[in-house]
């Protein structure tokens, strides 16, 4: 796992040296930090949070650390929860919604891991804004996902692009809760290797849990590049059969990535039915879970 990460991290275009090592090191080891839903110190208000820290991890990710108004307290997010934040552009508001990478075992401040797109009013923003000024966040009932403990002993991550962010919520609670035993395979799904979110993050947590966490990652623009020695293509259905548990009550798969993602494996995310490529191969409504 190791050697794919630094064959990866030294010298990818625009890449500040070590980003990848930056970020694993501001994370750290996964850990459990669970608040129940409703201990946001977000409410349903917008409220401001000043813009502490960005630090560059790679050509196009960013890492922000904004403070929180009280500096004893940490943010109070739940498992795999999520945030909104707003901005105004050319006098329009912009809201996105974004998974923290870090827990609630950082008191006073909150991290974001942000892809920066060229045409991304959001993260275009973030990634100008600066150092001090404040952004507006709020936490809403719908942005509440499933909570830990997940209750199945087999855990498969389908996840693309900044599809990991949720994940990795759910991996901090699963892989630094004592005891807990859950298997988890990531099958994570970029276009090229440059691309990969967390990747020094997720590897450094794979090596600390090898016999927990296994990670397939899978390259759909890297054409015939012999550097590149993981899978290619997208997430299909025979990719999930080779490496996902069957169907069963003691299995789960999330899903989180883009809307085509979702119609090619298991149908749009706001349909709790499934169907596509989870569905031909067994899998039920009640064992995806859809972020």
């Amino acid at each position: 796992m190791g050697s794919l990460a630094s064959s990866l991290c030294g010298g990818r275009p625009g890449e500040a040296a070590g980003g990848g090592a930056v970020l694993a090191a501001r994370v750290g080891p996964p850990v459990a930090a669970l608040r129940k839903p409703g201990e946001c110190v977000f409410t349903e208000e917008w409220s401001p949070a000043k813009l502490g820290a960005r630090e560059t991890i790679s050509h196009d990710t960013i890492l922000l650390t904004f403070e929180l108004p009280d500096p004893s307290k940490p943010l109070g997010l739940s498992t795999c929860a999520c945030m909104l934040a707003k901005c105004t552009v050319d006098s329009e508001a912009v809201i996105r919604p974004y998974t923290p990478v870090s827990t609630n075992a950082l008191v006073g401040k909150f991290q974001l891991l942000v892809k920066v797109y060229k045409d991304g009013k959001m993260s275009q923003y973030m990634n100008s804004m600066p150092i001090g000024d404040s952004l507006d966040f709020k936490h809403i009932d719908k942005n509440v996902k499933i909570q830990y403990p997940f209750g199945r002993k087999k855990l498969t991550m389908l996840a693309g692009g900044t599809g990991i962010t949720p994940m990795m919520q759910a991996l901090h609670a699963i892989l630094g809760t004592p005891g807990d035993t859950t298997e988890v395979t990531l099958i994570f799904g970029n276009k090229l290797p440059q691309d990969i979110m967390c990747l020094e993050l997720i590897e450094d947590w794979a090596s600390r849990k090898p016999e927990r966490l296994k990670v397939v990652h899978i390259l759909s623009d890297v054409g015939e590049d012999a550097g590149w020695k993981g899978a290619r293509g997208f997430i299909t259905k025979d990719v999930v059969k080779e490496h996902a548990a069957p169907p069963s009550e003691d299995t789960l798969v999330m899903v989180c990535g883009p809307p085509p993602m979702y119609a090619a494996l298991c149908g749009a995310r706001d349909d709790a039915e499934v169907t596509g490529a989870l569905a031909e191969l067994g899998y039920r409504k009640e064992h995806v879970f859809k972020f």
